[in-house]
Order: structure tokens, then sequence, then C-alpha cells
């Protein structure tokens, strides 16, 4: 789930791994952009048909679509690793507006049940959104064996 995503490509990277792992993207409103734009487009290449992509109106409604599933937040100020939770299908990813991630509102909110961060050597602000959904994407497939994969 991304929460209000400003930059196209990153995005458009997103929606390419939610359609090669068979991930669901929720992108929740306002968007910092039209999904029509060129740039998304060009970054998902012909994958935008094969990637189940929800938009949602706000994060309240995007609740209502995924709970009661299990919610981590990601954050760089969370003390748990992302690979120290056993992931579970269903389980959701939630991941901030590119450049300072998640709101502390946001981080408060009670559907979250944990806040986790993706380590990192000290003094660097943040990955890349997409990479870092991509990497968080891939270890939750990998420890449910990668249903589906060839």
């Amino acid at each position: 789930m991304f929460v209000s995503p400003r930059i196209p490509p990153n995005t458009g990277n997103a929606i390419r791994t939610a359609a090669a792992t068979g991930a669901e993207l929720h992108l929740v409103e306002p968007l910092g952009f039209d999904l029509s734009e060129p740039k998304l487009r060009r970054a998902g290449l012909d994958y935008h048909d094969l990637a189940s992509v929800t938009v949602h109106p706000s994060l309240r409604a995007a609740w209502d679509a995924v709970l009661p599933a299990r919610v981590f937040a990601f954050t760089a100020h969370a003390s748990t690793f992302f690979a120290d939770v056993d992931f579970e299908p269903g389980d959701v990813l939630m991941f901030g507006p590119e450049p300072d991630g998640l709101d502390a509102a946001t981080l408060a909110d009670a559907n979250i049940t944990r806040q986790v961060r993706i380590p990192m050597l000290a003094g660097r602000r943040s990955l890349n959104l997409s990479n870092a959904a991509a990497i968080a994407v891939y270890e939750a497939w990998r420890q449910q064996g990668y249903p589906g994969a060839i």
C-alpha cells in the first residue's frame, strides 16, 4: 500500500513488482500524479494489465478494503527489522510518500499492527520508495516459498 505517492516512476516500478510477484498494489489518494502519466506508464512497461492495482480515495477507504489484515508500516524510525517479521499471506506492507514517509498521525493509526524498518548504514535518510517496496515484497514472498513462481 502506497499512501499518497508523489513520483510516477516509483509507482510504475511498484506496478511491475506487483505483476511479477502477484502482490496487490493499493494506492491511497491524493496521488501526486495522474495514473495515465507517461512516466508512470513507461516505468510499468506492459505490466499494467498483469498487476492488481486499486486506488482508494482515502486511508479510511483503504482500511475498509484490506482489513482485518495485519498491516506493517515501514518507517526509518522503527526498531524492528522487517525481515524479523514472520509474514503471512494477506499481510499489508504500507509505505508513505516520497520523500518524507508516513506521518506521525498515520503511524499512530490503531489499524497498524507494527512499525518496521529496512536496515541501512548510519547517516542514510531512506531508500527509494519502489526499491524499499520491492525489498519488502520479495522478503514476504520468499517466506511463503514463492507460490506460483517459475
